[in-house]
């Protein structure tokens, strides 16, 4: 998931005007946000190369959910990942253990 089109990496992808981003900005939305209380878990690994080139920003969206009431946001950085394969089924359990509990 694109959490911030902010860097200008992903949000070229949705044309030139960079207003009309912001709906698709999880950034942007979490800081607007004023519905239900959310619980939302986010995993990143830290050896990951979009990170380290500043392309993901996640930090940003960190900011805007802890600056919302409404939003609890368990963001876990992981040491020894990146963005591939390994990363996704180490902690694709938790992550479906975590929207049962949610949606059921």
């Amino acid at each position: 998931a694109v959490v911030s089109t902010q860097s200008g990496h992903y949000g070229r992808d949705l044309g030139d005007n960079k207003s009309a981003w912001k709906q698709y900005d999880a950034t942007f939305t979490a800081k607007e946000y004023d519905g239900p209380k959310l619980e939302i878990l986010l995993d990143q690994g830290e050896d990951d190369p979009y990170l380290n080139d500043k392309q993901l920003l996640p930090e940003n969206f960190a900011n805007a959910c802890s600056g919302n009431k409404l939003i609890n946001l368990n963001f876990r950085m992981h040491p020894g990942y990146d963005h591939g394969y390994f990363f996704i089924m180490s902690f694709m359990e938790d992550h479906f253990n975590f929207m049962a509990k949610h949606i059921c």
